[in-house]
């Protein structure tokens, strides 16, 4: 199972969504002047998104601005786009270096490889979060900026947000806090009571913040939010041309034009759900969520990884093949992710997953057993090219391998 909205495809949320998009199918935001009321929507957006992560807080400097784009991978490109220009116009730094830890999202390989920034990936600790100290120890004169995670998408951890914070501030570089999937459910959470550490910018030290809200903001998808503490930053994002026969030209994200249905959709998600809405739904999830990893832990052949903080529980065997297992529950109809160092596979629980907690479950424990008494690859099944792909030393061959994969399956 996956999607993050509960229900019906036809009826509930998803038809307001669906409606709201086709409305609004035909507008561009970047044409600001033909299209006023949805520029006005991505404003409302981004100002509800930043309100929930801190942007009331007088410590959060009263200047938090940010854009909508096409998802958590182009929030996390124009951060760290913005932080190298920043970075340069403010230190001079012209060969930009910057530390994630090993559990940070691929979007930041793809930052690297983009914007010409050498990448330093950084061991986690042993509860599997950001490693401060050993990060430390990679800053140089040419560091632009640190990464942290809230939570991480292959664990669910939450990194050590407010001590990354201190680092940053220390050393006066950029720190961006990757949320797209604790956005819209860590500030909730922590009104109903579980344990949250700090993550937004109430944390001195953090310059930039991605969110989706085609996650668990439950908008269409193709949404999401950059947040940055200042303008100051967020200059460093826009491309203005000046020389163009075209005319004079600037454009705040990556693409040019822009799809107005889906920022209708996203306004039209928040605004029907308020805070309420996002309340009860965290309640659900979070609920669900600890069901779920009480009852992995209640398989002896299973362990789950670290102490997940959300609504991500990752769980490995030393019994039995995880990626066998994994193919059995895809062949019940389950869409968990394949997760490596350790071979492990993890759920995201959402809405959902929220009525068939006990189905899962079950389905879990009968493919452990078929893996346990029956091992050996599923018909079909990726467990082998899994394990195949972790035991291989040669890391460009598999490098080599997955771009073959994508140039045959597009």
């Amino acid at each position: 199972m996956f999607g993050y909205i509960g229900g019906n495809e036809n009826e509930g949320h998803f038809s307001l969504i669906n409606e709201t998009c086709s409305m609004f199918a035909h507008t561009n935001p970047l044409h600001l002047s033909v299209f006023p009321s949805v520029v006005r929507f991505e404003a409302e957006v981004v100002a509800m998104t930043a309100a929930i992560l801190g942007s009331k807080e007088k410590v959060s400097g009263g200047q938090i601005c940010g854009n909508m784009t096409s998802g958590g991978t182009e929030s996390i490109l124009l951060a760290v786009k913005s932080s190298r220009d920043y970075m340069k116009a403010k230190k001079g730094i012209t060969k930009p270096e910057m530390i994630i830890p090993v559990s940070a999202h691929s979007a930041y390989d793809k930052a690297a490889q983009y914007f010409k920034i050498k990448l330093w990936r950084v061991p986690v600790n042993k509860e599997f979060r950001a490693d401060v100290k050993a990060i430390k120890r990679y800053i140089n004169k040419n560091t632009i900026m640190i990464v942290g995670s809230a939570p991480g998408f292959p664990h669910g951890i939450i990194d050590p947000i407010e001590e990354l914070g201190d680092l940053a501030s220390s050393y006066q570089i950029c720190f961006h806090v990757d949320l797209c999937l604790g956005g819209f459910v860590l500030p909730f959470a922590r009104k109903l009571g579980y344990p949250v550490p700090p993550f937004d910018f109430t944390v001195q030290g953090v310059t930039s913040i991605s969110v989706d809200v085609h996650k668990y903001g439950l908008a269409p998808k193709g949404t999401s939010v950059v947040l940055y503490r200042n303008r100051e930053i967020r200059k460093h994002q826009f491309v203005a041309v000046t020389e163009w026969t075209g005319g004079l030209y600037v454009s705040p994200t990556i693409a040019g034009s822009r799809a107005g249905g889906l920022i209708a959709g996203a306004w039209a998600a928040m605004i029907s759900l308020g805070s309420e809405g996002y309340l009860e739904n965290t309640k659900e999830v979070m609920e669900a969520s600890k069901r779920i990893q009480k009852g992995i832990q209640d398989i002896p052949e299973l362990f789950v990884i670290g102490r997940p903080d959300m609504s991500i529980i990752a769980f490995g065997s030393d019994v039995v093949d995880i990626f066998e297992v994994n193919d059995i529950l895809s062949s019940k109809g389950w869409h968990l992710n394949a997760l490596q160092r350790p071979n492990s596979v993890h759920i995201c629980v959402t809405l959902q997953h929220v009525p068939v907690v006990q189905i899962f479950l079950k389905d879990l424990r009968d493919s452990v057993q078929t893996v346990k008494e029956n091992p050996g690859p599923v018909n079909g099944g990726f467990a082998p090219i899994y394990g195949a792909a972790g035991k291989m030393p040669d890391r460009v061959m598999v490098q080599d391998l997955l771009v073959e994969f994508m140039d045959s399956s597009c």
